[in-house]
């Protein structure tokens, strides 16, 4: 399905969220600016009525995306977003090793 979901972006100096809204009902994924060359996924949520759609995996997917295009690297405290990255070798390449 992720290739159905809209993924917005929204940015400001430190913070910033992916958010997709699916059938009425919103999902995002915040993150925090580590520098320039960084940023630091914190939270995803995606409410029950989306769960097992793949919204929060599209999310993941175009932070990845978005890492790679800018040069910044990811370093994943969400739980989810860490599994998701962990989950897919092909995304490893944006995962920061040290802080």
């Amino acid at each position: 399905m992720d290739s159905e979901i809209e993924i917005a972006r929204e940015e400001g100096d430190s913070k910033g969220r992916y958010l997709a809204v699916v059938d009425g009902y919103e999902a995002e994924m915040t993150y925090s600016r580590l520098g320039a060359r960084a940023i630091i996924i914190y939270h995803t949520g995606v409410p029950e009525a989306l769960r097992g759609r793949g919204v929060g995996e599209a999310m993941v997917r175009r932070g990845v995306e978005d890492a790679r295009a800018e040069g910044r690297k990811i370093v994943p405290l969400c739980p989810f977003a860490k599994a998701q990255i962990d989950r897919h070798p092909e995304w490893q390449d944006v995962l920061q090793r040290k802080c």
